[in-house]
């Protein structure tokens, strides 16, 4: 029986759901590979280094290998592929975003969040749309033009509608042709039918985390609430793509239990989604435990990853699924987040706040680091970001046109696994930086990002430099939103 069909018929039926998801989150056999001492055979590991090289993804067992170098001459060669892989389907472009916090009202009680509903210390806000909008425009007037909506999960504070409604209201924002073009959303799991209600506002990627995979840590790290229910969360991303939304991101929190376990189930995951339906993971999360206001997991994190384990798996994951965009928040600080570009992230969020109406109260929020939902390890604003970014020699980019060009899905999927959509990217993100540069950027950053845009533009070929140099002179002119 064809398994969209089979998952389809279990929707009905959550207490059959466990089975079906045991399927494909297969903790027998990821424990086999963490236990197989073969894996550590440091020739099989370069063997398979070489084979990642090709960009065309390594399985799970090979993956498994990778998590057990430990020779710091193979982690090198770990490191340097993981760059090469990474650079070869996306160059070197890091994607820009903020989240925006539309609520902390939650009733689940997960142990490793400041917004757990045992937290009574917690003040509680939720947004109205009039203070959307008011955050909406701090933020476009630093220069986002991407936006992550994240919310608490309550019936009333963040149901589909309340979530629409923000939706609609941050599309609404328009400061003289400066706008958020693009809304990824990052919620509690909904049916097939809610996740469709969603599709309806127009969203780009919807997101969600597991946190942890391991089906008996997740039990005791969530203590009640409908998240407590761990096969309607790990489902969730099949009823998503029945609802047709096209892209969705994939996470864990790393610190909740083994590391190798957490790489693997989520690689696990992510070759199932791709099997199944031929669309993998748009993006993959890679949170790691911080401390939280009265959340006892996170100020004590059970299985805490170093920082060389956490570059590691993060290399691992990009060489195991190049074409997915990797994530990573600013909960890291800016010296980890330096070194981790250079194992395959590509994506960041830059000055970012974790608490609803935080942006234009920051100097409060400040003040009240128990109104976030987690402690931040980089404060720096956006500008301070951009001009370490180019510092580094990566190309900032504010690119969102795939999701209004149908490159979703799997036409997004289908250029990313071949390697061609830097090819249409690498002109928009151009574009785009010089927008931010035009519009935002302060004096200093300005000047060092035109000369690094310069440089960017004279190695691209003649036929993309000659269509990127047409979209800039129709912004020197005065138009702005300009892609292909």
């Amino acid at each position: 029986m064809n398994t969209i069909v089979l998952f389809s018929r279990l929707l009905t039926d959550r207490s059959k759901i466990k089975n079906y998801v045991m399927n494909f989150i297969n903790e027998e056999y990821i424990n086999s590979i963490i236990e197989d001492n073969r894996l550590k055979d440091e020739s099989m590991q370069r063997e398979i280094i070489a084979k990642a090289l090709n960009a065309k993804g390594i399985s799970l067992s090979e993956a498994g290998a990778l998590l057990n170098i430990s020779s710091p001459e193979l982690y090198n060669e770990l490191f340097h592929a993981a760059k090469t892989v990474k650079e070869r389907i996306y160059g070197n472009r890091l994607v820009l975003f903020a989240p925006l916090y539309l609520t902390n009202a939650c009733v689940n009680n997960c142990l490793y969040c400041a917004f757990r509903t045992d937290n009574k210390d917690l003040e509680r806000r939720s947004l109205t749309l009039d203070e959307i909008e008011e955050e909406v425009k701090f933020l476009v007037h630093q220069g986002h033009k991407r936006l992550l909506l994240v919310a608490g999960e309550h019936p009333k504070k963040s149901s589909v509608k309340v979530i629409g409604e923000a939706i609609e209201r941050v599309y609404s924002v328009n400061e003289n042709g400066n706008n958020i073009r693009r809304v990824n959303v990052n919620v509690a799991p909904l049916s097939v039918e809610g996740f469709k209600e969603l599709n309806s506002f127009g969203i780009g990627t919807y997101q969600i985390f597991q946190e942890t995979y391991h089906f008996d840590t997740y039990k005791s790290m969530h203590v009640n609430g409908p998240k407590a229910d761990y096969s309607w969360r790990v489902t969730a991303m099949d009823r998503a793509l029945q609802a047709g939304i096209d892209d969705v991101g994939i996470g864990a929190l790393f610190g909740l239990t083994d590391y190798r376990f957490e790489t693997l189930a989520m690689l696990q995951h992510t070759f199932y989604l791709d099997a199944t339906y031929g669309v993998g993971p748009h993006t993959i999360s890679i949170p790691r435990l911080e401390p939280a206001l009265n959340a006892p997991a996170a100020l004590q994190p059970p299985f805490a990853v170093d920082d060389l384990s956490f570059k590691k798996l993060i290399a691992v994951i990009r060489l195991a699924v190049p074409y997915t965009g990797i994530i990573l928040s600013t909960r890291e600080n800016p010296e980890v987040r330096r070194d981790l570009f250079e194992v395959g992230v590509s994506q960041i969020s830059a000055g970012s706040k974790t608490s609803p109406g935080s942006y234009l109260e920051s100097k409060d929020a400040d003040k009240k680091p128990e109104l976030e939902q987690f402690q931040l390890g980089d404060h720096r604003t956006l500008d301070e970001v951009v001009k370490d970014v180019c510092g580094l020699g990566y190309l900032p980019s504010f690119c969102t046109a795939c999701y209004r060009s149908n490159r979703t899905g799997d036409r997004f999927m289908e250029l990313a696994k071949s390697g061609n959509i830097g090819k249409i990217c690498v002109p928009n993100a151009l574009t785009t930086f010089k927008e931010y540069l035009t519009d935002f950027a302060p004096g200093e950053t300005k000047k060092l990002g035109m000369e690094f845009l310069q440089n960017e533009l004279e190695k691209q070929p003649e036929a993309a430099k000659s269509k990127t140099e047409k979209m800039i002179e129709r912004l020197d002119s005065g138009e702005r939103d300009i892609y292909f």
